[in-house]
């Protein structure tokens, strides 16, 4: 089922495919909110902009967030202290920071009607032995300049035991706050092309040529904005982080409801918002995560959402309801800033961590900073060649044994499943002389067959039963039943096969 976003009757009006060679300043692939600002930033200084995406505008993690414009990323300040220092800390704190006042001023200079409007962000716990750990949160993120509030009361409909509270953080629409980017980049002289996917970039002479079914795009600098970035080497950001995914449900609770944005201080959780539709308030309710790839059950994500909401709203009904997935770095810091080290003039913004609302427009302001010859003091921050990721030994660990064993062993072991075992409306991996083959059966019994491995570095992908998709356990590429790409870093489809039984 599509977001809110998405579903609503705002839609994004634009289809335009690549259908020849060009030239520009600037390449940005993906258009989502990243890419998207950067191309605002860039052409609004006067450079010739040209953005390319595989599908839509913003119909991927853009346009399924739940769009939460604030600087409070969970319990974090403690850690980045601990980890990075004071000075650290108040430079991330305050980069997001700006970013909520650089998404206020854009919105007021373009007039973007985008139902923008200033909340509260709380952390809360309804766990008494949790209340330290919010009150030391709290204190270090006093220290750093910035005022939190240490809070019991909340517009909460249930008690809580305590909540690290941010003022004047914000939510809205990102659709509509896309649509406007994208108004204001035509009309800045730059170019957009939807469903124009590129199968690979050539550096030449120290440009570069992105290559399309449509044309080739010359450009001297490129930004990959493509949530995943979809090149392997030399960045290697598959042995640097990997994806998760949550689930929101949106409700009509049948009661007046409160303002402000919660989440949970410790699992399982829960991250609540409210939003307009058909001009009245509903809550949108988030959470159920986890690492892409693993296979869950609907009572494991939409349904467990619905006994929550239904706990507190015995009466809601659901109206929407829809999965996303997120970039989580090793370090929880985004990754911002030259592709590698060993590649001038190609850019690169991800790892946003559940947090890209902020993320993307601190990411566009330190990459076209960098592109216009600016100093930004925030750039250290997000280093994205720093070593640090690859100390946290214990999830590098994690993510090498999960690739290795869909790399290989999974490869080798026998399938666990038969082809009667495999239910209608469902799927799993069965052998066929030797040779694994992914099944899906339609609820009239229908056959789809495709060649489960990852077409990105060729992982065995995971049947997703609730959303009838395979998802790679490595890093997070989806395809649907039919072998369709839907997500990267993979970009290219599965091998499908015709079954005659």
């Amino acid at each position: 089922m599509n977001s809110l976003w998405l579903s609503e009757n705002f839609q994004i009006k634009y289809d335009k495919s690549l259908d020849s060679n060009i030239t520009c300043d600037v390449c940005i692939v993906g258009a989502g909110i990243f890419g998207l600002t950067c191309a605002y930033y860039l052409s609004k200084a006067g450079l010739k902009v040209v953005v390319i995406d595989k599908s839509g505008i913003a119909q991927k993690t853009t346009g399924h967030t739940t769009a939460k414009i604030t600087s409070q990323h969970g319990l974090f300040y403690t850690y980045l202290i601990d980890t990075y220092g004071e000075q650290f800390a108040r430079d991330y704190l305050f980069a997001n920071e700006d970013a909520i006042k650089n998404i206020k001023d854009i919105i007021d200079l373009e007039h973007i009607r985008c139902d923008f409007e200033k909340q509260s962000s709380f952390v809360y716990t309804t766990n008494p032995s949790e209340v330290n750990k919010i009150k030391k949160e709290v204190d270090n993120i006093n220290s750093l300049g910035f005022s939190a509030n240490f809070a019991t009361k909340t517009g909460l409909p249930f008690e809580i035991a305590g909540a690290v509270q941010f003022p004047n953080q914000a939510q809205f629409h990102p659709l509509k706050y896309v649509d406007g980017l994208r108004k204001c980049i035509l009309k800045n002289g730059g170019e957009i092309y939807t469903n124009t996917a590129v199968y690979d970039v050539k550096n030449e002479n120290g440009e570069f040529n992105f290559l399309t079914i449509g044309g080739t795009i010359h450009s001297k600098y490129g930004i990959l904005a493509s949530h995943y970035p979809f090149l392997n080497f030399p960045g290697m950001y598959f042995l640097k982080m990997y994806q998760s995914s949550s689930y929101v449900i949106g409700i009509d609770t049948k009661k007046t409801l409160w303002n402000g944005m919660y989440i949970t201080a410790s699992s399982p959780t829960y991250s609540f918002r409210t939003a307009t539709y058909q001009g009245k308030k509903i809550l949108l309710l988030g959470g159920a995560d986890h690492k892409t790839g693993t296979p869950v059950t609907p009572a494991q994500s939409y349904e467990s959402l619905e006994t929550f909401a239904k706990s507190i709203y015995p009466n809601c009904d659901v109206l929407f309801h829809w999965d996303t997935r997120d970039c989580i770095t090793l370090d929880k810091i985004p990754y911002i800033g030259l592709f590698s080290n060993l590649i001038d003039n190609l850019y690169v913004g991800t790892g946003f961590n559940k947090w890209g609302m902020t993320s993307s427009n601190v990411a566009a302001n330190i990459v076209c900073d960098e592109i216009l010859g600016k100093e930004n003091e925030y750039a250290y921050v997000f280093d994205s060649n720093r070593v640090n990721p690859i100390k946290n030994h214990t999830e590098m660990k994690n993510m090498l044994v999960e690739s290795a064993q869909s790399l290989f062993l999974k490869k080798v072991k026998d399938a666990s499943v038969s082809f009667d075992d495999i239910a209608n409306d469902s799927g799993g991996i069965i052998e066929i002389n030797k040779q694994k083959i992914g099944i899906y059966k339609s609820p009239s019994g229908e056959l789809f067959a495709v060649k489960p491995v990852c077409t990105h570095l060729g992982c065995l992908l995971s049947w997703n039963d609730t959303d009838k998709t395979w998802d790679c356990p490595c890093h997070g590429s989806r395809f649907d039943f039919k072998g369709n790409n839907l997500y990267d870093p993979a970009f290219r489809n599965l091998d499908s096969y015709n079954l005659n039984f």
